[in-house]
């Protein structure tokens, strides 16, 4: 391991814990040149897997790039980085305990879609606008209704049920159209 300072090769470890719920080591090391300290993290290497785009292109999977669109899907929702590094560690664990080492970008989707619903329901909508490619409002209307159906009355939020009754009135070419979320 090499000083990210002066580039020598030569350090010595200082302390080492678990990280990352056990899915990683932490290392504090100490340069035996520049005495600089420095931090590593050891992960499992896994055998990587192929994403199958929309397109038919293939790419390794890319744990950061989904951390990307997870994240911007939870801004300003109260989601911690923590719970958005856990959802992409479950993802990521699910896809490595399979035996094809191919997925679509599609089932990523619906992965990201399935812990995003038991997080956050503003971030499942977010998530759901950009991956299934909404066109406007109904399909927001329908996704709404798809949540409250999932759920029990019990466990429905304030901001769904007060979409129950919700009628929002369109204005884009002068002329008024409303929907009703019932």
């Amino acid at each position: 391991m090499r000083c990210p300072f002066c580039q020598h090769s030569d350090n010595r470890v200082l302390e080492s814990r678990s990280a990352e719920a056990g899915q990683s080591v932490r290392r504090r090391r100490e340069c035996l040149k520049c005495g600089r300290r420095f931090t590593t993290y050891e992960r499992i290497e896994f055998v990587p897997i192929t994403v199958i785009k929309r397109t038919g292109d293939r790419e390794s999977f890319d744990r950061y790039k989904l951390l990307k669109g997870i994240a911007r899907a939870c801004e300003k929702t109260g989601v911690t980085a923590a719970q958005m590094e856990n959802v992409v560690d479950e993802i990521e664990s699910e896809l490595q305990q399979r035996v094809v080492r191919e997925v679509s970008s599609s089932e990523i989707g619906e992965l990201v879609l399935n812990h995003l619903s038991r997080l956050s329901e503003v971030a499942y909508i977010r998530f759901a606008s950009v991956y299934r490619k909404f066109q406007g409002i109904r399909d927001f209307v329908e996704t709404l209704e798809h949540l409250q159906n999932h759920h029990t009355e019990g466990q429905k939020t304030p901001e769904v049920r007060s979409c129950e009754s919700a009628t929002d009135t369109l204005s884009s070419d002068g002329s008024s159209v409303a929907i009703s979320a019932n």
